[in-house]
């Protein structure tokens, strides 16, 4: 930016608002500096453009890396040099081996190891396999985030069993994950010890808002500086101690139809029963120790009808349009027949 040229144009405005200085002879006079400016550079192409914007910019976003590599190597094909292109989607870096080498960076500035994309420029990253199961394990990037994934999806007749995936907590570099880390992961929830208030055993384990752990129906997000890996007992006990408990969930049986279970929670609002996605609120008043299958059966049936999830409603008979009578044509009246006229008397 060319704060003189900012500051000049202000002064001359101001002088305009005050009569000094003819409009015209300012705009006469910016106009005939941008048109020589633009007749410079109206024949040049796009590629040579991008050329000079890629020199000028180079040395922001490729800083030099600590062992001194060139930052523009491409991390994937290695004998690749990293150029600024123009996609569908704006300007980024990319690969000058392309299409046989499809590495793409974005325009940020990195300390020269290429950011995380250079994870997974060919793929998926190969851990190890899983001792127990032999399963090899990966790491992978989907449209939330960096995952490592144990196996491949498999068919059991025609049914997709997909495989067990973990995510990879937002404190963690993804460039640090290793074999034992990824099965840390995939192992949660994990036990951590028995709490001593309730005699339940204390879980930990990563959700969508997060690591947690868990006793009964109370959970607690971690802090950054906890690992939900390790974790320990008297740390947990720690964090359990300053929030309030909640009663664990209480199966009262499965459902005649799906035989799917009910439980009977308690939640935000009060003590409520669930089957599914469905959900029903106990009348003020109930002791929820109290509560059978039977009458939290009643309760989700009378839910589902409530919501129209239950039988279909009788469709309303439409009713049949009056149907107007059509008055009839008005006959038409012949006219009367011209009258003869009276026959002429002769005088005598």
């Amino acid at each position: 930016v060319e704060y003189d040229f900012t500051a000049d144009l202000e002064d001359k405005l101001d002088d305009i608002s005050s009569g000094r200085v003819d409009w015209k002879a300012v705009l006469h006079e910016f106009w005939d500096a941008f048109n020589n400016a633009i007749d410079e550079t109206k024949d040049l192409r796009v590629s040579e453009v991008l050329d000079r914007l890629d020199e000028l910019l180079g040395p922001h976003f490729f800083r030099p890396g600590e062992d001194g590599s060139d930052p523009r190597k491409c991390p994937s094909c290695d004998d690749g040099r990293l150029n600024l292109k123009l996609g569908k989607f704006g300007a980024f870096f990319g690969c000058n081996n392309y299409p046989e080498c499809k590495f793409t960076r974005p325009l940020e500035v990195t300390n020269g190891n290429g950011g995380d994309e250079a994870l997974l420029a060919s793929g998926p990253k190969e851990l190890g396999p899983d001792p127990d199961t032999g399963d090899l394990i990966s790491l992978r990037k989907g449209p939330y985030g960096f995952y490592v994934q144990r196996g491949e999806e498999a068919l059991e007749g025609k049914k997709k069993i997909k495989p067990k995936r973990a995510s990879i907590p937002k404190s963690s570099n993804p460039v640090d994950v290793d074999l034992e880390i990824a099965l840390g992961l995939l192992s949660l929830p994990r036990d951590v010890g028995i709490d001593e208030e309730t005699g339940d055993m204390i879980t930990a384990g990563f959700g969508r808002f997060g690591p947690f752990i868990k006793v009964g129906g109370t959970y607690v997000s971690l802090k950054e500086s906890d690992d939900v890996l390790t974790i320990g007992l008297n740390r947990a006990s720690h964090l359990l101690a300053d929030v309030p408990r909640k009663a664990p969930p209480k199966e009262l049986g499965s459902h005649p139809k799906d035989k799917k279970p009910v439980v009977q929670k308690v939640g935000r609002w009060g003590p409520f029963v669930q089957h599914g996605k469905l959900m029903a609120t106990l009348p003020k008043g109930t002791d929820p120790d109290s509560v059978t299958l039977e009458q939290a059966l009643e309760l989700l049936d009378a839910k589902a009808k409530k919501n129209g999830k239950g039988a279909k409603k009788a469709a309303k008979p439409k009713k049949k349009k009056a149907t107007k009578k059509k008055k009839p044509a008005a006959k038409k009246s012949n006219p009367p027949a011209p009258s003869e006229p009276a026959p002429e008397v002769a005088n005598e």
